[in-house]
């Protein structure tokens, strides 16, 4: 019974090595010990994130005045006025 208990000790603790070993702790160790690199990690990642954002703005705002102006030339008397509004007030600031 000792002997079964030493070997399930020793199986659990090479399992716990193998999950260390797969999750690959001695770099984030080594990441978070370092504070250049992390900076420096989390400035690329910043800028990527930015440029996404502003990438995806000017996607969606595209596609939101390509439907204004079909709307616009559609010339369904309410919507029309009203999206006629905000094509000129969107051509004064561009």
């Amino acid at each position: 019974m000792i002997k079964t208990d030493k070997q399930e000790i020793l199986e659990k603790l090479e399992e716990l090595a193998e999950r260390i070993q797969d999750i690959n702790i001695a770099e984030y160790i080594e990441l978070v010990r370092s504070p250049r690199r992390m900076l420096l990690i989390n400035f690329i990642a910043g800028l990527a994130r930015g440029l996404g954002i502003a990438i995806g703005a000017t996607v969606l705002g595209a596609i939101f005045l390509f439907f204004l102006f079909g709307l616009a030339q559609s010339n369904i008397p309410l919507i029309a006025e009203f999206v006629a509004k905000i094509i000129k007030i969107v051509e004064t600031y561009m």
